[in-house]
């Protein structure tokens, strides 16, 4: 597949993960990327290893940072055809008596006004463009409750919201919405989130993944680069109808209980 070539992807959280598979195969269809990303470090990584890309370092959570990132945009591609909605935080692990409200804020900043912040600045760039489409890396925790993760858990419920609202406000001038609901993934981020969770349990590590493995009917967690392909299948023309969705890449959950309670 080739049809991306020349189109212009922004891709939040883009230099590492997640959104880093994401600009990978987007590269490789000789799109245009450009990622914006809270590690400086990370983003050495990546242009390292990218030099085609170009990014910006920036917290989307930060409304400033947000203008920054579309100034260096303008400046180094002019237009845009692709939002990525990846960046995102997992915010604290605890039941909600104990969840501290810092924790709340931070996540809720990140994940939900960030994604706004980010939309309402691409949005004028997107009408512009054909077939241009936003994708939001959501979760399967937008999908179900969360147990000990309500602020995460609001957050991408509050995604799907507004993957919805957008939909229907952008279709007619033929931008398409659509959000990706992804399982654990498999990385750093899960193992960090896994050992936070076993501590407030009181489990090992090994127990937790266990859980979390038992949350889907094929028992896995899902890599990065299968959300990246499903990320670039609904950008493609191939997908050119499909909008307002919400697709688990997930080996199917079943719930995010607690199966060892």
């Amino acid at each position: 597949m080739t049809e991306h070539k020349n189109n212009v992807v922004l891709i939040s959280g883009g230099a590492a993960g997640i959104g880093r598979a994401i600009a990978e195969r987007f590269l490789a269809e000789s799109g245009a990327v450009h990622v914006c990303d809270a590690s400086a470090e990370n983003i050495d990584e990546f242009l390292s290893a990218n030099p085609a890309a170009t990014a910006t370092l920036a917290d989307i959570g930060n409304k400033d940072d947000v203008k920054r990132i579309f100034d260096d945009l303008d400046t180094h591609h002019g237009r845009l055809n692709v939002l990525v909605n990846n960046a995102g935080v997992a915010g604290p692990s605890a039941p909600v008596d104990e969840t501290d409200e810092e924790g709340w804020d931070r996540c809720i900043q990140i994940n939900l006004s960030g994604t706004f912040y980010m939309t309402r600045r691409a949005v004028p760039l997107l009408r512009k463009e054909e077939n241009a489409s936003i994708v939001t890396i959501a979760s399967t925790a937008a999908l179900f409750g969360y147990p000990l993760r309500s602020p995460y858990a609001a957050s991408k419920w509050g995604q799907i919201g507004l993957t919805k609202t957008w939909a229907m406000e952008l279709g007619p001038v033929g931008i398409r919405v659509n959000a990706v609901c992804p399982t654990s993934v498999s990385g750093p981020r899960i193992e960090a989130v896994i050992g936070r969770d076993a501590e407030q349990r009181g489990l090992t590590n090994d127990q937790v993944r266990h859980v979390y493995e038992r949350h889907t009917s094929m028992r896995t967690f899902v890599t990065a680069e299968e959300i990246a392909d499903t990320v670039l299948f609904l950008s493609s023309r191939q997908a050119s109808k499909i909008s307002g969705q919400s697709i688990a890449v997930d080996g199917h959950t079943e719930g995010l209980s607690n199966w060892l309670d």
